[in-house]
């Protein structure tokens, strides 16, 4: 057990760096798209019609294609990931026909067992099975009551995750369909706080108010423990006894969306409580005070990880969603200075996709800044000449279809009209579609990112269809169309349905958790974003 007094008070960076403008509005308005513009998303509907028959052809029915051997895999519990996920996507697109069939088939769909033998993640199921059908549903007019009525049948089975204790507020992170019982087991924030979007909308259409509560609560249990850094929660969460694990802080895997959702669940409710704008205010201003940091080459900004006090320079493709929910934070606090870090954070990722020989981005990347480096060592002989040239180099070289560099380049353009992030991303559109698709019509990963010799990553996950051909289709399509001003897309990047903005989001003023911080040690933590097809799995921190 780790027990230490933080400062009562830090340079609070941006606290009051706001601009005259209408919180709410992240969008610009009249943005005009140039004629180039429909022929590129022709393009990536195109890859969506290519990809699908692909899955529909090997898979249908399973969770994920795998590309390259013309097969399936069931990760996601073989309720047919794949279908349920691009939904959204579908309709957006205007693909009827697959809409209609992917309709049919979730009728079917026994969300009361897992079709094989593995635990359920409340986490991974919440965000793509719950979200999936519940975007599904607004995005279709609301006419579907079979959307809701499987949204309810899966989350019904996942709130035993809250069950295993008297009074527990934070769920366990995996749980046994077959007899409803949770993995009891560490978990991580991220786990742990990016629910509450989905259940609230179930609790919208059902009625019940019990699915809000149980996220709601999650959320609220960890904004209010007192953290190393104002608003910053360490990765580890223990939901048996509300404590930290370790006292590890990062925007990366394991913590990502707990930060995303924080301001995103009050624009999606319009919640009177400030509590989550507050948190998220507290946690920019604490990453910018202490964890922001130049490159020494190219000059790019990147928040490092903290660990002990001590600045580890990694950055990854996860991670890199922080530029987006920056920009859409900023904008909701009238800040102009956390918009402008955001577009920052923007520029830093997507030069990890220019600087490579396929023009994708890498996994794990590593850079060097004026301050002490702490981070596995000092780079290789090679990696400090892609280092020189490049502001950053590669330590992890794969890509498995992740959207996050291309989701926040989405959020830069949409709230600035710089075409720069047109370009950017019809040359994301000409990489994925030269360097990816297989025989079989799928699209597969990349061993690395700088080498397309180096062979493919045989999984083409249903974030493929939710997030990244999506996201890629929406930057070019008519921009009042699923407009930042009245959605929220979730972090499968499926579209809600936003109230009116409100005046104001947040008080103003970054929250302040007054206290001990307090943490366990020697916990291990879960693994962050496992897959089996990874060359090597993403490194978890310790909580020694």
């Amino acid at each position: 057990m780790v027990q230490f007094s933080r400062p009562l008070k830090v340079a609070l960076a941006v606290s009051a760096c706001v601009v005259p403008a209408l919180a709410g509005q992240v969008q610009l308005s009249n943005l005009q798209l140039p004629p180039s513009a429909a022929a590129t998303q022709a393009t990536v509907k195109e890859m969506f019609v290519d990809s699908y028959n692909a899955y529909r052809t090997y898979a249908w029915g399973h969770d994920d294609l795998l590309p390259v051997s013309a097969s399936f895999t069931d990760g996601r519990n073989g309720w047919g990931a794949s279908i349920v996920d691009g939904m959204a996507t579908m309709y957006i697109m205007g693909l009827d026909d697959f809409f209609n069939e992917a309709l049919n088939f979730t009728q079917f769909i026994n969300f009361n067992e897992s079709q094989v033998v593995e635990t359920v993640s409340i986490f991974e199921t919440s965000i793509r099975y719950v979200g999936g059908l519940l975007s599904a549903y607004e995005l279709s007019g609301k006419q579907h009551q079979i959307l809701v009525d499987k949204a309810k049948e899966v989350a019904d089975k996942m709130a035993y995750a809250w069950q295993t204790f008297p009074d527990q507020t934070i769920p366990f992170g995996e749980i046994w369909f077959s007899d409803n019982t949770a993995v009891v087991d560490t978990s991580n924030i991220a786990e742990a706080g990016t629910l509450d979007i989905e259940w609230s909308r179930l609790s919208l259409y059902t009625g019940n108010d019990t699915y809000t509560k149980l996220t709601e609560g999650s959320v609220r249990t960890i904004a209010n423990l007192v953290t190393p850094l104002p608003g910053l929660a360490p990765q580890g969460i223990d939901p048996s006894s509300n404590t930290f694990v370790g006292d590890y802080l990062t925007w990366g895997g394991g913590s990502d969306s707990y930060f995303e959702y924080l301001i995103k669940y009050p624009r999606v409710t319009n919640t009177d409580d400030n509590l989550f704008a507050d948190t998220w205010h507290a946690a920019v201003d604490s990453s910018i005070s202490a964890m922001a940091r130049k490159s020494t080459v190219g000059n790019y900004t990147y928040i490092a990880d903290w660990d002990e006090g001590e600045l580890i320079h990694v950055g990854s493709h996860l991670e890199c969603f922080h530029g987006g929910n920056w920009i859409f934070g900023g904008h909701l606090l009238n800040n102009q200075t956390i918009i402008d870090y955001g577009l920052e954070l923007v520029d830093a990722c997507w030069n990890t996709y220019a600087s490579t020989s396929t023009g994708i981005g890498p996994e794990v990347f590593y850079f060097l800044a004026n301050d002490q480096w702490n981070g596995n060592g000092v780079p290789s002989e090679d990696e400090l000449t892609f280092y020189n040239e490049h502001g950053f180099w590669i330590t992890t070289s794969d890509y498995i279809l992740r959207p996050e560099v291309l989701e926040s380049n989405f959020y830069a353009w949409r709230s600035t009209g710089d075409t720069k992030y047109l370009d950017r991303a019809a040359s994301a559109v000409e990489s994925l579609k030269k360097y990816l698709p297989q025989p079989s019509g799928g699209y597969a990963g990349l061993n690395d990112v700088d080498d397309p010799s180096a062979g493919f990553i045989d999984d083409q996950e249903s974030f493929w269809f939710a997030e990244v051909l999506k996201y890629l289709y929406l930057t070019f399509d008519d921009p009042e169309h699923i407009s930042l001003n009245d959605y929220v897309l979730n972090t499968e990047g499926q579209p809600f349905e936003a109230p009116a903005a409100k005046d104001v989001y947040g008080s103003g003023q970054p929250a302040i958790v007054l206290g001990q911080f307090v943490s366990k040690t020697g916990l291990p933590l879960p693994a962050i974003s496992p897959n089996k097809y990874l060359p090597s799995p993403l490194p978890t921190p310790t909580s020694s």
